[in-house]
């Protein structure tokens, strides 16, 4: 079963105060599960119903702005501030440090997290991320999304991005769950988040200094976060390793559920 628990966060030098909704499932330490953009804490649903709620109470939370959680109206949603905020979470949530999953923009916020609040975080699951900052190409790929977005709306946001997300075999069910996930992200929200992740910093030197134990997924036919470069960040984090699932692109917990349980599994319980 699947409980929410709403938690404020106080303002702070990164940002306005907000309010998070959790979404909590499972028993035993605490795991925090924190998705991309622009999606919700949906993303998780089948990790929160799957195995994984047998071995840690998993706790998905809405970013600001994003799902049950409403926006703040920051003008930017600064990788710092989403740290901050998951910081807020497991303090609330805790008095011990948290594994810490994140997809892509959820995957940016824990390295965020991990140089905000070492002392938070027990391990990380790096799934379909990177630690490269925006290239200039990218950044300009950020500008036009938002212009998009401003005239056209998130659903223009979602038919874009939606052949890069999912996997070209990918279920039509799964299909509407994304599109439902993207075209629900208010407008605003989705602007402050391009804003974020173009200016977000290059975490490649500090890969090898990371002090937690990491696990790196990929997906098969990831697109955004290549299989290459996920091998290439793992190699760079001591005693990390890239798993790569087949069949999948960009959303690998949605498309493969029970291999993305597998893996996160056996990283746990090694």
């Amino acid at each position: 079963m699947i409980t929410t628990r709403h938690l404020d966060v106080p303002a702070s030098a990164h940002g306005r105060g907000a309010r998070l909704a959790v979404h909590l499932a499972g028993h035993g330490p605490l795991a925090l599960l924190v998705h991309g953009y622009p999606l919700d804490h949906r993303l998780w649903l089948d990790t929160l119903h799957g195995p994984l709620a047998a071995h840690r109470t998993l706790a998905a939370v809405d970013l600001r702005g994003h799902g049950d959680s409403p926006g703040a109206g920051d003008a930017v949603h600064t990788m710092e501030l989403f740290a901050h905020d998951l910081a807020a979470v497991l303090r609330s949530l805790t008095d011990a440090p948290a594994d810490v999953v994140g997809l892509s923009m959820g995957g940016y916020a824990a390295f965020a997290l991990r140089t905000l609040a070492p002392t938070l975080v027990r391990s990380l699951v790096l799934t379909n991320t990177r630690a490269v900052a925006d290239d200039d190409a990218a950044k300009a790929g950020r500008a036009a999304a938002i212009a998009t977005v401003v005239e056209h709306g998130p659903r223009a946001i979602a038919t874009a991005m939606l052949p890069k997300l999912l996997a070209p075999t990918a279920d039509p069910l799964l299909r509407a769950r994304v599109l439902d996930m993207v075209t629900a992200t208010p407008t605003a929200t989705i602007v402050a988040d391009l804003r974020g992740l173009a200016a977000r910093p290059d975490r490649r030197p500090e890969l090898a200094t990371l002090g937690v134990p990491a696990l790196v997924i990929a997906g098969e036919h990831d697109p955004i976060a290549t299989p290459a470069e996920s091998t290439a960040m793992a190699a760079a984090i001591p005693g990390a390793r890239c798993e790569v699932l087949p069949g999948t692109a960009h959303l690998a917990p949605m498309e493969a559920p029970a291999r993305f349980a597998d893996a996160v599994t056996a990283f746990w319980l090694k």
